[in-house]
């Protein structure tokens, strides 16, 4: 079951690609930007993410904050996340207990054991603003996505 747009986010505490502990309730706020991909070191997921990291001052000056999302260990995000370059986004391991927060939202596709592709958008209070998902082969829009942050302030 998916979470829909007006809903309370469910507040999660997970490791990112440096090992320290990311809550959603660290970001209250700040619109948050949940951004969903199935596998580090793959092209489309390196592909969102260098869009975040390279939009970050964008995000900044619509006090946003972009999480990247999946179910990889943090030792792998924060390998991808050096090869990347990827110095300011948080890349977040949902690995153990493994795709916990993927299933809270939605987005854990069993067939594969993973998150799927998807962006959630969350108001400064924890509501769920606006959600897109994508087929696993597509990069989703940092252009859409600003929009939509942009729609909602």
């Amino acid at each position: 079951m998916r979470i829909e747009v007006g809903q309370k986010a469910p507040d999660f505490s997970l490791p990112d690609q440096k090992g320290d502990t990311v809550s959603l309730s660290d970001y209250r706020g700040k619109k948050v930007l949940l951004s969903w991909h199935p596998f580090a070191f793959t092209g489309v997921c390196t592909d969102q993410m260098r869009a975040l990291e390279t939009h970050k001052d964008e995000f900044d000056k619509l006090n946003a904050v972009a999480l990247g999302m999946s179910t990889d260990p943090s030792p792998s995000k924060g390998a991808w996340a050096k090869a990347l370059s990827i110095k300011n986004t948080k890349l977040l391991a949902d690995f153990y207990p493994h795709g916990k927060v993927a299933k809270a939202y939605g987005q854990f596709v069993e067939e594969m054991g993973s998150s799927g592709r998807a962006n959630v958008l969350l108001d400064e209070e924890g509501i769920v603003r606006w959600i897109k998902v994508y087929d696993i082969p597509q990069l989703p829009d940092v252009q859409e996505v600003l929009k939509a942050i942009r729609d909602i302030s």
